[in-house]
């Protein structure tokens, strides 16, 4: 599949294994799992570095496949549930960077317009959580709103 906003045609990469079952070599039971995740949520740790120290650590892949349930339901249903989802803040801070460099360097037109791309993506992505209620129907990124948080 190709890039939204460049000409690219996309890489190459590696793909998740097909077989739904959990991987043989995992030692910890669904339980200890969500225990895990927990732990390490309540430490700071986003999803994605959760799922990082997991496969580092303990050679466990996938949270799904054993778990049955994505990383982000074991947070909402253990009550952790972050406010904002962890791609749309990504998004809002690199956004929040690149205003930044614009600040200091008015005359970089190129960035100007990377930051009219990454500001497109924001809007994008935010209507479909305010969709899925991920996020409250009144939540909108504005420049200087985004630079307040």
């Amino acid at each position: 599949m190709g890039r939204l906003h460049s000409h690219r045609h996309g890489k190459s990469h590696s793909i998740r294994p097909v077989t739904p079952s959990a991987p043989t070599w995992v030692k910890q039971s669904p339980d200890e799992i969500e225990e895990l995740v927990v732990k390490y949520a309540k430490e700071g740790l986003r999803p994605s570095e959760i799922g990082v120290k997991l496969r580092d650590q303990y050679a466990i892949p996938l949270t799904k496949q054993i778990v049955k349930k994505s990383m982000v339901q074991i947070l909402v249903q253990k009550g952790i549930n972050p406010e904002m989802p962890e791609d749309l803040n990504n998004l809002v801070t690199k956004a929040l960077g690149l205003q930044k460099h614009l600040r200091a360097n008015k005359s970089d037109k190129r960035n100007v317009r990377s930051l009219e791309l990454l500001e497109a993506k924001v809007h994008r992505l935010s209507s479909y959580y305010k969709q899925i209620g991920r996020i409250p129907k009144t939540w909108k990124y504005k420049a200087v709103i985004a630079q307040l948080e």
